[in-house]
């Protein structure tokens, strides 16, 4: 469950971003088709806002008239509305989707491409900051910091408040209303907003609920999560022992076999007492000496290395 919580916070956080769905604007009208014609379509009309661009469509009730399928669906972004919008004229686009699309140029005289360009630019680098968060998130969850993890949950949320923050701006100015037809309409927050809003309350929640959980029952939640010290403890117990392999230390009286080495000096006079036996006995060449050792704590072991 957590996993899937995980996953789906950081699926929507990505998704966000490339949305074109933050604020829209829909209408059913009759409107003039196209430029030099006098024919009038009825049609559905829609607006889009994403972080990165307009979608605008146009969908025909019915979808075939004038012996012409009327199903449009055009993309015009930030960096090159100037560029997309001639491209629009030269193909002879509808005349619905080149009024809203004239409304985002930047010599129109509502402004929205400033509007709207900034408050995206903003909210989005947010939102990719709440993405580093939610990975960090992640990483502290599997190490035994939960706490510290909770708040980068907090964080996470924070930055999806920012960007909805920065989004909404663009309410604060005065409002572009579109006339098409006989009727009008004006863009209002739209899916991905409120999913945003939705996201960054869940992520408030659990981080919350993480560092309070964690003040309150620290070792239930390192066994919830999986994390703590018992590993090392238990790799000490199974090496509790150690022994010494008699074959070599001939001349040598060791007393007890099984040795439990406490102290570096005891253990660094076995080993000289060896080689000097190995060293009366004329031997040439170095014999293995196998002495397993295995109760030593990590200092004493760092130490004889």
């Amino acid at each position: 469950m957590l996993i899937v919580t995980s996953l789906f916070i950081g699926a929507v956080i990505v998704a966000l971003n490339f949305t074109n769905d933050w604020a829209e604007a829909r209408m059913t009208t009759k409107a003039t088709y196209k430029s030099f014609s006098n024919a009038v379509v009825n049609a559905e009309i829609g607006l889009h806002v994403g972080l990165y661009g307009i979608n605008v469509t146009l969908k025909g009730n019915p979808v075939v008239q004038f012996n012409e399928t009327i199903d449009y669906n055009e993309m015009f972004t930030w960096h090159d509305t100037i560029e997309e919008y001639e491209e629009a004229l030269e193909k002879g686009l509808p005349n619905p989707i080149l009024y809203i699309a004239e409304k985002f140029t930047p010599s129109s005289p509502c402004g929205l491409i400033f509007q709207y360009r900034y408050s995206g630019r903003y909210a989005s680098a947010t939102l990719w900051t709440a993405f580093c968060c939610w990975m960090l998130a992640n990483i502290l969850f599997s190490m035994p910091v939960i706490r510290y993890a909770g708040y980068m949950v907090v964080a996470t949320a924070a930055f999806i408040f920012f960007s909805m923050i920065s989004f909404t701006t663009i309410m604060n100015v005065p409002q572009c209303v579109f006339y098409i037809g006989t009727d009008s309409f004006e863009t209002e927050y739209s899916h991905s907003f409120w999913l945003a809003l939705a996201t960054g309350i869940l992520c408030t929640l659990i981080g919350l609920l993480v560092v309070l959980l964690d003040f309150l029952v620290p070792e239930k939640m390192k066994e919830a999560f999986s994390v703590g010290v018992d590993g090392c403890e238990d790799e000490d117990d199974s090496y509790s022992e150690g022994y010494l392999n008699s074959f070599f230390l001939d001349g040598v009286t060791i007393s007890p076999v099984n040795l439990k080495v406490t102290e570096v000096s005891t253990f660094m006079r076995v080993v000289r007492t060896v080689f000097e036996n190995i060293s009366n006995q004329q031997i040439i060449f170095l014999l293995p000496v196998n002495i397993s050792i295995i109760c030593l704590k990590q200092q004493q072991f760092l130490s004889l290395i």
